[in-house]
């Protein structure tokens, strides 16, 4: 990396964060806020599954311990909360359904997703998991249903998942193939979801999990950099260690090289056809709403903040309030710059959509920006798009990770109940 590459990596993880710190101004609301959309507009419909057996150290997602009774009747309401979207009006034509481990009660997510698919003229569900639940009896249930299916398997390397404590919750390498192997297939898409950059991870372990992957040949292969905010950094630091190496770059490099023959669904997702499926839901639908406990929606540049404590989110949909608790609202220049990362991160921003999605001019409302891509070598402008080189698809890499670790403080404030009773307005980044 030359060094106009490394100022830039480096202005533009400072500059995330000041924007983060500027822009995440949340009031947490004493009155109610209805989500309202737009008539005529067809959204994406994020659900959240809070539920996992066991928790990751690197990961800061919002989840709460499995009990059956706790999360049959979070999916009842959560029901209630989608019949309250289809009352206000909404219409969905994609689903991303995240957590937690969704497919926990295959029950009731099969419950859920035909409801969604009855309210609405939904054409593509995408869902995540573990190893644990691939079991093929289950998945034949959701033929027609699920359309992408991702498995966080994390790692095939047996030190790393002894190290991340997933060795004994979720298998050693040759059991989580067995499982991989007879799972893939039954799905119309099944991406394995793997993580990089483990401190002291070496370049032949990289490798091996690759080739091991592709070996498997699933339809999708997604490789993660290792996040690490501010609420998990302790974490990883106890059960990994800390190394002074950043291989982060270089790995990358590995990364697209071993899948030039793949296609790049976003800067760090490759599949073998394109799909067209939403590979991270932020990217291609920068406006969505979510639905269930600690949810967030974006819409018409606000960030709109589910509840996150159980109770208060089942209260909230019994008693048919909304369940928005805090709001956030994003000025123009913050929210052009955030779409912006999202589609060069998706693979490249069509100009013309662009302006006529944001009734604005991208040359001129985001001209230095644009001019300072250019100068070094991270973006280049073909055929009306604006689309990234190697080294921009990291850049993206980069800045949507310093993106998902900040939202990480937000989840961290408002799991806290004794702030949230202290505060009526907070900057969540100077907290």
């Amino acid at each position: 990396m030359n060094v106009l590459q490394k100022f830039a990596l480096n202005y533009g993880h400072n500059k995330m964060q000041k924007t983060l710190s500027n822009a995440l101004d949340i009031d947490i609301l004493d009155k109610e806020i209805k989500k309202v959309p737009d008539e005529g507009k067809e959204y994406m419909l994020y659900a959240h599954i809070p539920f996992c057996h066991v928790f990751c150290t690197y990961c800061s997602f919002h989840k709460y311990k499995y009990s059956d009774d706790l999360c049959k009747e979070y999916f009842k309401n959560l029901r209630s909360e989608i019949y309250q979207m289809k009352g206000a009006g909404y219409e969905f034509d994609s689903l991303y359904v995240g957590g937690g481990t969704t497919l926990i009660d295959e029950d009731e997510l099969l419950k859920t997703l035909e409801l969604i698919k009855k309210l609405f003229n939904v054409k593509e569900i995408s869902c995540e998991t573990d190893p644990n639940h691939i079991d093929p009896k289950q998945l034949k249930r959701f033929k027609g249903v699920i359309d992408r299916l991702s498995v966080g398997v994390q790692s095939f390397d047996n030190d790393i998942l002894r190290k991340v404590s997933r060795l004994e919750r979720f298998g050693d390498q040759k059991s989580l193939i067995d499982r991989l192997e007879n799972a893939i297939g039954i799905l119309p898409i099944m991406s394995l979801d793997l993580i990089f950059n483990f401190p002291f991870q070496t370049k032949e372990q990289l490798l091996k999990d690759i080739n091991i992957a592709k070996n498997l040949n699933p339809e999708q292969i997604t490789l993660y950099p290792l996040m690490k905010s501010e609420v998990t950094r302790e974490n990883i630091a106890k059960t990994l260690g800390v190394s002074n190496e950043d291989n982060e770059y270089e790995f990358y490099k590995i990364i697209r090289d071993e899948f030039k023959d793949y296609h790049q669904n976003n800067a760090w997702a490759f599949s073998k056809l394109d799909s067209g499926l939403s590979d991270e839901y932020v990217g291609s639908n920068y406006e969505y709403v979510g639905v269930g406990s600690g949810a967030f929606s974006f819409l018409n540049g606000k960030l709109l903040i589910n509840a996150f404590n159980l109770d208060e989110y089942n209260s909230r949909v019994k008693n048919e309030q909304s369940t928005v608790m805090a709001t956030c609202e994003f000025k123009t220049k913050d929210r052009l710059q955030y779409i912006f990362l999202t589609q060069l991160f998706d693979g490249g921003v069509d100009i013309a959509n662009y302006n006529a999605q944001n009734n604005c001019d991208i040359k001129k409302e985001l001209w230095f920006e644009l001019n300072a891509l250019k100068f070094v070598k991270a973006i280049y402008e073909e055929n009306g798009k604006i689309k990234p080189t190697e080294f921009g698809s990291y850049l993206c890499l980069v800045l949507m990770k310093d993106f998902y670790t900040g939202m990480d403080k937000v989840r961290a404030y408002f799991k806290d109940s004794a702030k949230l009773n202290r505060a009526r307005k907070v900057k969540i980044m100077q907290e």
